[in-house]
C-alpha cells in the first residue's frame, strides 16, 4: 500500500485478512487465548516461528497483528510489536536495543517523566550508566556519545511538555558513528507529521493511548523496528509479558483509521491557540514550534513540511505558582484536566504535579519544568470556543 496516500493506507492498513472462504470488512475481534489444529506438526511450526500461525496470545493474535501491521505500515518500518502500554513498548525497546548492567545510555534529558524515571531509577539501579543531555544542542550530543560509548540514543521527536523537536537525521548520523541505535519516542508528532526509520532511526516508540487510539479510550503501545528487531521484542515478550489484548488492539486500529482527520484539525487547533496566548498578557511565555520564536521552527518546518507543527503546546502564566495554576484549571468549562492528551477534547494537565511528578523540584527546574508550566493538548472542537474558554478562566486569574 506504499503508494497510496496516507489518508488511504491509515483506512485500510492491516485490514481484509481471509477468514476461511469470506474476507471481513473489518477487522474482528479474536478474544480467544487458545488456537487449536488438526495438524499437530501445524503447531509446532507455529511455536517455533517455522510457520505462521496462532498458539497463544503472549505470542500474538490476529486482531493484534492486525494494529501492527497497519501501524509498521504508517511508520514505514519493516514489522511492529503492540504492548499494553506507552511505557512497556518504551521499556522493550531498550532491552532490545541492548541496555543492560554495564552499558551506557544517552538521553534528551527532557524526556517523559516516566521515561526519564525508567531510566534514571530502574535502569540505572540495574548498573547502565545514563547520560542525560540537551539533544537540542548537537555538539553536546556529540561529546556525550564519544564519552559514554552507548548502546542508545533516547529522543523524543517533540518533547513533552517543552515542545522541542529533535533533528532526527543528525541525531541518526551521530548515533550510528558512534555505535549506538537511535529510539525516538513519536507519540507526539505521529506517522502523519513525521517518519523517524525512513530518517535512520532504528526504534520508533508511540504511547498509543494518545493520538493513534485517538479517543481516550484505550491504553496501548507500539514499537516500530527492522523485522530483526521485532524478533527481539517477541522474544521479550515472551517471558516478561506485557502483551496488548484483542479489544484493545482492535480500538488502536479503529482509531488508526481517523488519525489524518483528526491531526489535521488538531494541529490547526494548536497553532491558533499557541498564537492567540502569545498576545496575551498574563502569559509569561508559549511553547509550541509553530510560532516563530520557537527555537526549532525552522528544523520543525523542515521536518514536517506543511503538514503542522503538533498538536500539543505549554504555556506559562506570569507569576503563578502552583496554586494559580490550579484555580485557573478549574476554571475551565470546556477543556478537561485530564491526565492524558491526543484526545477528540482539549485536555489540560500540571507536568509539575502530574506528568513529571516523579522528578524532583531540582530535576524539573534543570528541565525547565516550572510550577506555572501548563500543557495543553488541542481536540478537535471549534478553535474559537478553545480560545474562548481560555480566555475566560485567564480573566479571573
Amino acid at each position: 500500500m506504499t503508494n497510496q496516500s496516507f489518508a488511504t493506507r491509515a483506512v485500510h492498513a492491516g485490514e481484509r485478512v481471509p477468514q476461511g472462504n469470506y474476507i471481513p470488512v473489518a477487522t474482528p475481534i479474536h478474544p480467544t487465548v487458545g488456537f487449536v489444529y488438526e495438524s499437530m506438526d501445524d503447531l509446532d511450526a507455529i511455536f517455533a516461528t517455522t510457520q505462521e500461525g496462532y498458539v497463544y496470545p503472549r505470542y500474538g493474535s490476529p486482531t493484534v497483528a492486525a494494529f501492527e501491521t497497519a501501524i509498521a505500515d504508517l511508520e514505514g518500518g519493516e514489522a511492529a510489536y503492540a504492548f499494553a502500554s506507552g511505557m512497556a513498548a518504551m521499556h522493550s525497546a531498550l532491552l532490545a536495543a541492548g541496555v543492560r548492567a554495564g552499558t551506557a545510555v544517552v538521553a534528551a534529558l527532557d524526556v517523559y517523566g516516566a521515561t526519564y524515571t525508567l531510566l534514571n531509577r530502574l535502569f540505572a539501579e540495574l548498573g547502565a550508566a545514563v547520560r542525560l543531555v540537551d539533544v537540542a544542542d548537537l555538539a553536546a550530543v556529540e561529546a556525550a556519545l564519544a564519552e559514554a560509548q552507548p548502546v542508545a540514543l533516547v529522543a523524543e521527536t517533540i518533547s513533552n511538555p517543552l515542545l522541542k523537536v529533535a533533528d532526527a537525521p543528525a541525531l541518526a548520523e551521530l548515533a550510528h558513528r558512534y555505535g549506538a541505535q537511535l529510539l525516538l519516542d513519536n507519540t507526539f508528532a505521529t506517522p502523519y507529521l513525521f517518519t523517524p526509520l525512513a530518517h535512520g532511526a532504528d526504534f520508533v516508540i508511540h504511547s498509543a493511548t494518545k493520538y493513534i487510539g485517538g479517543h481516550g479510550d484505550v491504553m496501548a503501545g507500539v514499537v516500530v523496528t527492522s523485522a530483526a528487531n521485532r524478533r527481539k521484542l517477541y522474544d521479550l515478550t515472551l517471558i516478561v509479558g506485557g502483551t496488548l489484548g484483542p479489544f484493545e488492539a482492535w480500538l488502536a486500529l479503529r482509531g488508526l483509521k481517523t488519525l489524518p482527520l483528526r491531526m489535521q484539525k488538531q494541529v490547526s487547533n494548536a497553532a491558533h491557540i499557541a498564537a492567540w496566548l502569545a498576545e496575551q498578557p498574563q502569559i509569561a511565555r508559549v511553547n509550541h514550534p509553530s510560532l516563530p520564536a520557537h527555537p526549532q521552527h525552522q528544523l520543525a518546518r523542515r521536518l514536517f513540511g506543511e503538514r503542522g507543527f503538533g498538536g500539543v503546546l505549554s504555556f506559562e502564566i506570569a507569576g503563578a505558582g502552583k496554586n494559580a495554576v490550579f484555580r485557573f484549571m478549574e476554571r475551565l468549562k470546556l477543556c478537561l484536566p485530564a491526565t492524558t492528551l491526543g484526545d477528540i477534547y482539549t485536555l489540560v494537565l500540571h507536568p509539575a504535579t502530574s506528568s513529571h511528578r516523579s522528578l524532583s523540584p531540582e530535576a524539573r527546574a534543570q528541565i525547565g519544568i516550572s510550577e506555572g508550566l501548563i500543557r495543553l493538548s488541542a481536540g478537535i472542537e471549534e478553535v474559537e470556543d478553545i480560545i474562548a474558554d481560555l480566555e475566560q478562566a485567564l480573566a479571573k486569574v
